[in-house]
């Protein structure tokens, strides 16, 4: 299995993980004392972590720090807009095309040789 397979692989999951934690409080536990949210968003971030280092490590082989950065981006936004849309419930936003297509133009200026 390749470094970019593996790095995507690894930062795909560890996106799930983050984007738990960052935002799935904002729906499950608006009624609790946010230092709770805190912590128990910081519990969930540790799962991201595990993966998110590993997948840097292995990537950095292969790809420049700026190729890593630019996809961790892109892949956030991946996971991000289907997280919005089933789990949180939220419309669609035609920016996260315009937003989108401004990550495309990232990956063909990080990327070109």
């Amino acid at each position: 299995m390749s470094a970019l397979f593996q790095t995507s692989l690894l930062l795909i999951a560890s996106n799930v993980f983050m984007t738990f934690a960052w935002y799935g409080h904002l729906k499950n536990l608006n009624h609790r004392a946010w230092f709770v949210a805190a912590l128990l968003s910081w519990g969930i971030a540790l799962f991201e972590y595990l993966l998110q280092v590993p997948a840097n490590r292995i990537g950095y082989g292969t790809l420049s720090l700026g190729q890593l950065k630019v996809l961790q981006e892109i892949i956030t936004l991946s996971v991000f807009v289907p997280f919005t849309f089933f789990y949180m419930q939220e419309p669609l936003k035609l920016d996260y095309l315009w937003a989108g297509l401004c990550l495309l133009g990232a990956v063909y200026f990080i990327f070109r040789s």
